[in-house]
């Protein structure tokens, strides 16, 4: 969540600051304040907020979109906002926000792919982190500058940590220079690195087989996965053991089996 060096005028009051869409099982979510960079204002964050709470309880979506419109990603919280009201009440709403926010994609019942291109720095390449997947275009840059401005990136560094190595994070943290697509493949950042002109048809590709699945079997394996990576060894294969029987009791484990035997696509409840 450190702030990154966007400090461009906030979008139009006629200009949503998120834009939302709905395909096929699909809910692509848009930060659009391109000239700021898709900077994190408390309006941004406020509406991207509204939406994840409006999708969790939306049965229709099976898979989150996130991405930015213009010629970033994210750049990371705005700074101008930030410095227009330096009070501690003030900052400590900014980090309280955005800590909600980073939480509410990791506990999301629905997965959520982040689609990269251009730069996601701090609270940017934090997102990048949070989100269950991420697939970049192969000019996406990714960095977590704070130490340079004198603001280490301490809340990016929850979410970095936990996506890659610790010694890839430190480097990043400690550093502060930008890493290209490649590296951030190579640690574990983002799953696939494709050309700018294939990045839509990787998403959308990804996005699609996903959806195809059971909706409460998603939820149900992505709660499962944040949780026991917490544990201890002994502990996760004893909660891993329960949520595997209570998912095998469901109708769709059922279905799915059956379907399997059967040799025929199988039917998941919606």
């Amino acid at each position: 969540m450190t702030a990154a060096l966007a400090t461009a005028p906030a979008a139009t009051p006629e200009a949503p600051v998120l834009l939302r869409s709905d395909a096929d099982g699909v809910a692509t979510l848009t930060l659009n304040r391109p000239q700021a960079r898709n900077a994190l204002s408390m309006a941004l964050m406020g509406a991207l907020q509204a939406q994840l709470d409006a999708i969790r309880a939306d049965p229709s979506v099976r898979v989150v979109i996130l991405q930015g419109a213009g010629p970033a990603f994210c750049a990371g919280h705005d700074l101008k906002e930030m410095r227009a009201d330096p009070s501690r009440e003030a900052t400590e709403a900014v980090f309280r926000t955005c800590a909600r926010l980073m939480l509410s994609l990791t506990r999301l019942p629905q997965p959520v792919i982040a689609r990269v291109h251009g730069i996601a720095t701090a609270a940017g390449c934090q997102l990048v982190a949070t989100c269950d997947l991420a697939v970049c275009a192969e000019t996406a840059r990714f960095a977590t500058p704070g130490v340079q401005i004198g603001l280490f990136c301490s809340t990016p560094m929850v979410a970095l940590s936990r996506a890659v190595s610790r010694k890839a994070a430190l480097e990043m943290l400690l550093v502060g220079d930008p890493i290209d697509a490649a590296e951030a493949l190579r640690i574990g950042l983002v799953n696939r690195a494709v050309p700018e002109a294939d990045l839509d048809a990787a998403v959308s590709a990804l996005a699609a087989r996903i959806a195809g699945k059971a909706r409460r079997v998603l939820a149900i394996g992505k709660e499962a996965f944040g949780r026991q990576i917490e544990m201890s060894l002994e502990d996760a294969y004893g909660y891993t053991a329960e949520v595997m029987t209570r998912n095998m009791m469901m109708a769709d484990a059922q279905e799915g089996i059956d379907a399997f035997l059967g040799k025929r696509p199988p039917r998941w409840e919606p």
